[in-house]
């Protein structure tokens, strides 16, 4: 089987970006701050690229007619295409995955970056590109 080609990816170039992006602020800040910094400064990076980026956008659930809002709060949700999880955690478990999936069944978004700015390099173990598979014979 051929290696899969990064640009075939659904939204490519836009985590190409958002990776590239991170690794900028993750080699101008270092490592060993909180969480917040990061997700700010990431922000701001891709702001300056042009993106639109918003932060904390809750999510809400329904149980039996019951609304419950805020149930949930993603990071970052770039070109209300890509949501970005942010972390400063020793290594990502499957935790942090099923968090990412459930943001992206919720939110209706295919795509989503795990990042996790404790590993140094970030490439080297920090980043996490998954995707939600979805039936498309399903209603």
């Amino acid at each position: 089987m051929p290696p899969c080609n990064p640009d075939d990816r659904p939204h490519g170039d836009l985590t190409r970006s958002i990776i590239e992006s991170a690794i900028h602020v993750h080699h101008t800040l270092g490592v060993g701050l909180y969480q917040q910094p990061y997700k700010l400064c990431l922000a701001h990076a891709l702001r300056q690229k042009g993106h639109r980026v918003l932060l904390e956008v809750h999510l809400d659930i329904t149980f039996e007619r019951l609304e419950v809002a805020d149930s949930y709060r993603i990071d970052l949700l770039v070109d209300d295409t890509v949501v970005v999880e942010t972390k400063t955690v020793e290594r990502l478990t499957p935790i942090h995955q099923a968090q990412v999936l459930t943001y992206l069944r919720l939110s209706g978004k295919e795509v989503g970056l795990l990042l996790n700015f404790w590993a140094c390099p970030l490439k080297d173990g920090g980043i996490q590109r998954l995707v939600l598979s979805r039936d498309r014979n399903q209603s």
